[in-house]
Order: structure tokens, then sequence, then C-alpha cells
């Protein structure tokens, strides 16, 4: 019979996890103007490793009530900076040695579960309404998709951000992942 870990078990657990953790992820939330999504984007970095996230446009202040309330604290682990424009922010993350993956519905977009992922990442989400910024979608080096099968044609930025951060973990965590021929060539330039 399954029981819940206490929090001890959880920690010890966690830890477990951490140790088989190299790679680096951030993320560029640009326009996340609903505070409850940035919140609840803060926390899904929070609990995944996300190291630094760049924050551009017209994305809620942190310190709104509605940020916190989802966040539940967790805004206080992260390295957030402000930046006047998604392209700044795209360039920031590439001078740190990161790939940037804008998160959107493009003609050019592969699928999220073929999109190289390895090595250090920075994905880019946008605004609920209208998604990646045409400046954010040039100043990235990739964009992906999430397949839908369903009725509806897009995800919440929150959900979607979440989606993409697991699958980019997830492909670390992996032992039957691969690296294609692309990591490869990325490792070589950004170490």
């Amino acid at each position: 019979m399954s029981t819940q870990l206490r929090p001890t078990d959880v920690k010890r657990l966690n830890r477990q996890w951490r140790r088989r953790t190299e790679g680096r992820i951030a993320l560029i939330a640009e326009s996340i103007s609903q505070p409850f999504n940035l919140g609840s984007i803060l926390r899904t970095c929070s609990t995944f490793g996300v190291d630094t996230i760049w924050l551009t446009g017209n994305t809620a202040d942190t310190t709104h009530p509605g940020v916190g309330k989802t966040a539940l604290g967790t805004e206080r682990k992260l390295t957030l900076h402000r930046l006047r424009s998604s392209s700044d922010a795209a360039n920031a993350a590439r001078a740190e040695g990161l790939r940037v993956v804008a998160i959107e519905l493009t003609n050019d977009a592969t699928p999220l579960h073929e999109t190289p992922l390895h090595n250090d990442i920075c994905l880019a989400v946008g605004a609920e309404d209208h998604g990646c910024s045409p400046t954010l979608l040039a100043a990235a080096d990739a964009t992906s998709y999430i397949p839908q099968i369903g009725r509806v044609g897009s995800l919440n930025v929150a959900v979607a951000a979440a989606i993409a951060i697991a699958e980019t973990r997830r492909r670390e965590w992996d032992p039957t992942a691969t690296a294609t021929p692309q990591d490869t060539a990325n490792t070589a330039t950004t170490r």
C-alpha cells in the first residue's frame, strides 16, 4: 500500500535527483502579465533547478501579492533579472553559454520531444494572449512547440513552461536519451 512520504523522505529523494543533475536550465519570461501565471512559473523553475530567469516586456512585478500567492516564496531562491528587451535577455543567456529555445507555435518549430535540449538551455515563453514576440523569436536559436491533439489549440503559459522545463530535465535524467549531432556541436561551441 502506498503512503505519502514524510518531509525527511522527500528531502532524501530530492537529494538523489540533484546528484544526477548537471545541466543548467534558464528561462526568459516575456510579457507574462498575469501575476498568478508568473508565480506558478517561478515555483516550477525553483522545483526543477532553473538557475536564472530573465523577465522582459510587461511581465508582472515579482513583488505583486498574486505572484507570491502562487510562488509560495520560491521567487527568493531564484536569480531574477529584469531587462528592457527580449533580445537583450537572449544575448545575456548566450553570453552565459546557454542555447535559447523559444516555446511557440511557428511554421518552423520542431516538436518538443524532437528538439535538442541537452547541455545548457534557456527556454523562452511569451505573453498569455500572443505568445513570444517577433523580437524574441528572431533572437532565439531554435523554436519548439508542444504537440496537442485535443480540441483546444494552446496551453496556459504556466503549464507550457512547466512541460518544457520538465521535458528538458527528463532528457538529462533519461539514461536511454542520446545526444543528437547538433547537441554535440553545441557542447563544443558553448563550453
